[in-house]
């Protein structure tokens, strides 16, 4: 396989003008521990890797909203139900909505539940967050299709489950978007690939600080540092359209320099993204 070619992006960076008290966090939930060499194409299998699960929290003065939900309350039921050769060693830490809770957070403010897709470690911490659920067109149903991951059919019971539409421009190489707040400071756009609904979200600070939530384009950085896919069989056992990852990646990777770049599995991602506390829950605006 030829190495993943990377177009610079020479475009301005799009207009994002996100409100004083905005604020991004990161509610890590967890995590499993798989080796390099299944996580990216020349890793090494004696190098064994934490894939972290980490919620984060958008704060907005028009409205909250989560990306991904992390491991939940009825995690260890959740991996008994996936096959066995995805039942890797978990370490489970406090879920996304105990965090909120030890924090003071005022549940009424959170708009959702964007999800990056629908996989079971992305969505296993719905089962304790009352708010609706994002999802991108195609995603739910590629869900209630799936045989070996079939979480998120069981933590959307009682949810609200909504599908949006992509009705803006083309944003920062990819061919489509959904602004949430009409300011820049989130914009979701199509990445399918990983599965049929997979997304990246951007999200904008008030700092001018841009980042790029990229869910499982990739799942270490080295799929951005060393332009390195994952494995042929993981590719084959993992991705809907592999064709499609590799093209996104190579759509990311070409932001690297303007923008933070944060694959959901890689602990080392999240780093400079505070934790929240309850210094940290007050108003926004």
């Amino acid at each position: 396989m030829p190495p993943i070619t990377v177009t610079p992006f020479t475009s301005p960076m799009p207009v994002a003008t996100p409100p004083p008290g905005m604020e991004l966090f990161q509610l890590p939930t967890g995590s499993y521990v798989t080796r390099a060499a299944l996580a990216f194409r020349g890793g090494r299998w004696s190098d064994r890797r934490e894939f972290a699960s980490t919620a984060v929290l958008v704060r907005h003065p028009a409205g909250d909203l989560l990306i991904d939900a992390g491991f939940g309350a009825n995690a260890a039921q959740h991996i008994r139900t996936l096959p066995a050769f995805r039942r890797a060693r978990h370490r489970l830490g406090a879920t996304a909505r105990q965090q909120l809770d030890a924090a003071g957070y005022d549940h009424r403010r959170l708009l959702g539940i964007v999800l990056t897709h629908s996989h079971w470690d992305h969505v296993s911490g719905l089962d304790s967050l009352a708010a609706p659920v994002w999802t991108a067109p195609g995603e739910r149903a590629h869900a209630g299709r799936a045989k070996d991951d079939r979480v998120f059919s069981r933590v959307t019971d009682d949810h609200e489950v909504r599908e949006y539409s992509f009705d803006g421009p083309a944003h920062l190489g990819f061919s489509a978007s959904r602004d949430v707040h009409g300011d820049g400071s989130v914009v979701i756009v199509p990445a399918a690939g990983h599965t049929p609904g997979s997304v990246v979200v951007f999200v904008t600070v008030p700092s001018g600080r841009r980042f790029a939530f990229i869910g499982d384009l990739t799942w270490q950085l080295e799929g951005i540092t060393r332009q390195a896919e994952r494995p042929l069989l993981l590719r084959a056992l993992a991705d809907s359209d592999p064709a499609g990852v590799r093209r996104d990646l190579a759509r990311v990777i070409a932001l690297a320099d303007e923008v933070h770049l944060v694959p959901a599995h890689d602990a080392r991602a999240y780093e400079g993204i505070p934790h929240l506390t309850p210094a940290t829950t007050g108003p926004t605006s």
